[in-house]
């Protein structure tokens, strides 16, 4: 049977693959601030059966929030969150765009002007818990997404996020907090996120938007140009 999510992601690629040509750089989420932060993991009640979701423990962790077309702060754009740990030898990616919250918002990107907000990953990751979806939902004051603005956010300490999962379309149970702790430069590094090759120990990224996906993140491995 045609798998059309794996089709339509391999068209999409070409496209996607000029434009970072032609730009010389990300054909999409082009310009973020990237910047350090602490991943506090204090585990989910009730806990899903997930150890990476349940466990207690605090990791640093680097992050880049983006606006996905390029757009100047003036104009809305889906936004990027994008938080990696470990090394780039083994590491973990988490990537999560602007949405809504609700059980059918959290699977529609939602463009805004400011980097606070409710981020989710859409896609959806297989798990002994079943379907896991995370988010990132805001704890702290509205900041531009803008990346100057982020940046000098992220440099004070002022950029706070509380991260949850869902299993299916399920309530969000919070399971870590993530709190900037300093900026990095430049703003835009060569750091790559890839959330289907890098999905955290016992998730592995599954569904449609996993297959529409995937041919994307090849084309940004090979031209090491694309992805966030």
């Amino acid at each position: 049977m045609t798998d059309l999510a794996a089709l339509a992601g391999k068209a999409v690629a070409v496209p996607l693959g000029a434009i970072a040509r032609y730009r010389r750089g990300r054909a999409m989420h082009p310009r973020g601030a990237v910047f350090d932060a602490v991943l506090e993991r204090h585990g989910a009640s009730p806990p899903f059966g997930v150890p990476w979701l349940d466990d207690v423990r605090s990791d640093p962790v680097v992050v880049r929030l983006s606006r996905g077309a390029g757009l100047p702060a003036p104009l809305p754009d889906v936004l990027g969150l994008a938080v990696r740990l470990g090394t780039d030898d083994d590491p973990v990616d988490i990537l999560l765009s602007s949405t809504g919250q609700g059980r059918l918002g959290r699977l529609v990107p939602v463009p805004r002007v400011d980097a606070e907000g409710v981020y989710s990953s859409i896609m959806a990751f297989r798990s002994a818990a079943g379907p896991i979806r995370i988010a990132a939902l805001p704890r702290s004051a509205p900041v531009s997404s803008d990346p100057e603005p982020v940046a000098a956010a992220a440099a004070e300490g002022a950029i706070a996020f509380s991260l949850a999962a869902a299993v299916g379309s399920g309530e969000w149970r919070p399971f870590a907090r993530l709190r900037s702790t300093s900026a990095r430069g430049p703003l835009d590094s060569a750091i790559r996120f890839d959330a289907v090759r890098n999905p955290p120990p016992g998730l592995t990224a599954d569904g449609p938007m996993a297959r529409f996906r995937a041919p994307a993140y090849a084309t940004a491995r090979v031209a090491g140009r694309l992805g966030r």
